[in-house]
């Protein structure tokens, strides 16, 4: 009787953890990784970034797993310690910070094989990008100066961060920013130092020619997307080069995919550098930001070494930065 009980219960525990989802191992060990990988280097980039909350929405095919957050909403259940699970909403090759659930942002993002990352290492590199954007998501005049911005026109989602009509098309502007482009790539890759001198003040000079030729409106959404979105990247690189010295848990080393973090640092701020030489406002359109406002990051490092202790004292722009 006894021995029919015991079978009876196991069938019963059997059935319940066949039910219960199951986050793909190899991504639970990445994500182990990103949140240990983190605490050792975000402060050493930006000071007390480690106090902003880091949830992550992992999308999976079938699945979102959603960890680090202290008050996951009802549709989520627990299946594992400060992990839960919900049926798939969001694409499986999403990656973006927004306030999905409320405050805090989180991080929704797909597995590395869905998303331009591909790969384990690059893929957590992106994540410490994600991160920064929760890092300026919490800053309390974050949204008031967003709405302060007066470029929503009307749109309750946010779309118009993407879709803001900026004249990416008209030749003059284009032009003029393929100049600019030129100042900024001769500026940031000079090391001789009297003439980067020289070539970050010519810089400065035309940087000021260029945003004088926008509409105020224009100004203000290109000055957004460099403070945004081209900071997030040189927080990228920044945290890619801050973890060359990165010892992985050996489970994250037998990925099958496992690149060290000392190769990735090697290329990252080349990458950007060269996507920045490239970059064309017509054809890339807003995708221009990432690789020019990192450069400006880059910039400034030289420029003025202490730049990030001003950075959330001037929201949304790095204009002052340059003297505008």
């Amino acid at each position: 009787m006894r021995s029919l009980y015991s079978i009876l219960l196991l069938s019963v525990m059997a059935c319940a953890q066949a039910r219960t989802p199951q986050i793909p191992a190899d991504d639970a060990v990445r994500i182990r990784e990103f949140y240990r990988l983190a605490s050792q280097i975000q402060d050493q980039i930006w000071p007390n970034w480690s106090r902003v909350p880091a949830p992550i929405l992992l999308v999976t095919p079938d699945k979102e797993f959603l960890t680090h957050d202290a008050e996951p909403s009802k549709d989520f259940e627990k299946v594992a310690d400060d992990l839960y699970a919900r049926p798939r909403q969001f694409s499986t090759r999403l990656l973006a910070t927004f306030p999905a659930f409320g405050p805090p942002s989180v991080i929704v993002i797909g597995e590395p094989a869905n998303t331009e990352s591909k790969t384990s290492t690059p893929w957590l590199i992106t994540l410490m990008h994600e991160h920064f954007h929760q890092l300026q998501n919490a800053q309390p005049e974050y949204q008031t100066a967003v709405e302060g911005l007066g470029l929503s026109r009307g749109d309750q989602s946010g779309m118009w961060m993407l879709d803001y009509p900026f004249p990416y098309d008209k030749p003059e502007v284009a032009q003029a920013f393929a100049h600019l482009r030129d100042q900024l790539y001769s500026a940031v890759t000079e090391t001789d130092q009297s003439k980067f001198k020289k070539l970050a003040k010519q810089y400065v000079q035309e940087r000021r020619k260029f945003f004088a030729q926008l509409s105020r409106d224009d100004h203000k959404y290109l000055s957004f997307q460099l403070w945004q979105e081209g900071i997030a990247r040189y927080t990228q690189i920044k945290a890619a080069e801050a973890a060359a010295h990165h010892q992985p848990a050996a489970e994250y080393a037998a990925l099958a995919d496992y690149e060290p973090f000392s190769s990735y640092a090697s290329k990252a701020r080349n990458d950007t550098l060269s996507e920045l030489k490239q970059a064309d406002l017509t054809r890339m359109k807003r995708v221009v930001v990432y690789s020019f406002g990192a450069a400006e990051g880059l910039l400034l490092d030289r420029l003025n070494p202490s730049w990030k202790d001003q950075y959330f004292q001037h929201m949304l722009s790095l204009d002052s930065f340059f003297g505008m």
